[in-house]
């Protein structure tokens, strides 16, 4: 098993936990104190790009070693010439030629298209207590940035303020509440997605979202995600909830209907219940049905209004990807979101999450490979985003670059929550009697923060560009948590556009799977990435003997 380092000297980062590929701890705490590559980066933005205490270090990479298969072992490739994808107006100069003219904008969707400021969405933020406690950082710093955001499932069905008469919702406080912050601050670029699983399709999800919300929001089905492969769970403490999320029609575990489960709650035995959803698809026995049941689902969520409809698939073997790449290219879909193992999530079986499923970067390598194959054949193949494990820029542009030219965005699950923690833990000190509302974790503010500053315009690198945005008026309005996701982003953007001014590439359109090269032999045959020695060997060898 490959070990993760869990400091990086150059930068001053250390994780609190076991770190992933990614550079997130495994497990990942609202309560956190600092302060591994993203927690600091929500503070300090692109400073975090480049080693710390300039002046009195020198600094060295640590990473040449590349073993087995995985992102980490992908390269990025640089050229010494040239310039492509420059924005209009700009020329093949060198004044031109400067990483801050990288464009970072760009569109997806068949026929309405959705644009975006920077290549990156937010994974399915559902049912999970954390979604909700923290939702309007998430959703705020979305809006403003320029990204999609997505509700996940269950959203309805959990909320005990929601209302379902005859099987049907009349009312959804949680749902809208959750759209509507998002839309306040929505500018034209990014997008709200509401999901769809078994239960929310039973409950008259799609009809409700679509009557109140019409074509402000894009909906999507769900077959599955990256980090389990059963649906998906929260853990409730409370007897009475669990009776509750029982009634309305989950499974919930132990059964809390059973006397014996009931006294062994009421003796502190059993302390707490899981609640699962559903597994779609169950009474379907062959592709010829799923694509059948498919294709009737899309055309009643277009009968109903919906212009731009997605899919989320999960780390499934090569059936299903191919099934997923086909049917949403044939159903013209606006976004298939391809969510590989080696990601997160708030509440999944730990040991389901580490060994099922396939890995983010041969599924994507595959996901390539069908795209390709249907493109061939004159086929106008689904716009596509990759997930799983993904957190920081060079990520994104290995992401981008495997599955170029197919590959939109880069779905980003745990990495774009911590701002939304950090932001509020800050303001939850700074602001006392908002703590509880912001559900911020901490008494005082850690040295990890005070080394910056003690109030939210010294602490924030991004604070005053959000001003600008909204206007001092406003700002008092926008949450802490926004602004860090802000200044994430904003550090991210600027990682990306130096990766990419490196590659020559001045706009997304123009990353290709020839900015990058496998660093192992192995990396080269599962992926179909040239190996690093390999790539352009015979051009270097012409060159020699001319």
């Amino acid at each position: 098993m490959i070990q993760w380092p869990k400091s990086n000297d150059a930068l001053g980062t250390i994780n609190r936990g076991n770190p992933a590929e990614s550079g997130l701890c495994t497990l990942c705490r609202a309560d956190c104190k600092g302060k591994c590559e993203t927690w600091l980066s929500s503070l300090q933005g692109r400073k975090v790009l480049y080693p710390r205490d300039f002046g009195t270090v020198t600094a060295g990479s640590s990473n040449t070693s590349h073993v087995g298969v995985s992102y980490n072992s992908l390269r990025i490739d640089g050229y010494n010439y040239g310039a492509k994808g420059l924005p209009k107006g700009l020329t093949e100069s060198e004044d031109d030629c400067i990483f801050p003219n990288v464009h970072l904008g760009g569109e997806f969707g068949a026929k309405m298209k959705t644009k975006f400021r920077v290549p990156v969405m937010t994974g399915a933020l559902g049912s999970t207590f954390i979604a909700a406690k923290y939702w309007d950082s998430f959703a705020i710093g979305a809006a403003l940035v320029g990204y999609p955001i997505v509700i996940g499932e269950n959203v309805v069905g959990v909320d005990k303020s929601s209302e379902i008469k005859k099987g049907k919702i009349i009312k959804a406080p949680e749902l809208d509440r959750r759209i509507d912050i998002f839309l306040k601050y929505h500018d034209g670029y990014g997008a709200i997605i509401v999901q769809l699983n078994v239960e929310d399709t039973r409950n008259g999800v799609a009809e409700y979202v679509i009557e109140k919300y019409g074509d402000k929001v894009i909906i999507e089905l769900k077959w599955g995600q990256g980090a389990k492969d059963i649906g998906g769970e929260i853990q409730v403490t409370s007897l009475d909830y669990a009776l509750f999320l029982k009634e309305r029609g989950y499974v919930v575990d132990p059964d809390p209907t059973r006397k014996e489960v009931q006294e062994a709650f009421n003796h502190k035995a059993i302390r707490s219940f899981a609640r699962h959803s559903r597994l779609g698809y169950t009474s379907l026995a062959s592709r010829d049905s799923v694509r059948e049941n498919f294709m009737k689902s899309v055309e009643y969520l277009r009968k109903l209004g919906y212009k731009r409809i997605s899919l989320k698939t999960g780390s499934y073997g090569m059936e299903a990807l191919a099934m997923s790449i086909k049917y949403a290219t044939q159903a013209q879909l606006d976004l298939l979101t391809i969510d590989g193992s080696g990601g997160g999530t708030g509440m999944s079986p730990w040991n389901m999450m580490e060994s099922w499923g396939v890995p983010s970067v041969v599924l994507h390598s595959k996901a390539y490979e069908y795209a390709k194959l249907l493109a061939d054949k004159g086929e106008k193949v689904v716009d596509m985003a990759f997930a799983g494990g993904l957190a920081r820029e060079d990520q994104i542009f290995k992401a981008l670059a495997l599955g170029a030219p197919f590959t939109k965005l880069v779905c980003m699950g745990r990495s774009l929550m911590i701002p939304g923690f950090l932001g509020s833990n800050i303001e939850g000190v700074v602001s006392p009697e908002k703590r509880e509302k912001l559900n911020g974790n901490w008494d005082k503010l850690p040295s990890s923060v005070t080394e910056f500053g003690t109030t939210p315009d010294e602490i924030f690198a991004g604070y005053y560009d959000v001003q600008k945005k909204v206007g001092k008026d406003e700002m008092k309005n926008i949450p802490c948590g926004a602004i860090a996701a802000w200044t994430l982003a904003d550090k991210l953007a600027a990682g990306l556009q130096q990766l990419m001014a490196g590659a020559r590439k001045f706009s997304l359109k123009e990353i290709s799977r020839d900015d990058i090269y496998a660093a192992n032999r192995e990396t080269a045959k599962e992926t179909g990435i040239t190996f690093i020695a390999d790539k352009n060997d015979e051009i270097a060898k012409t060159i020699l003997k001319s």
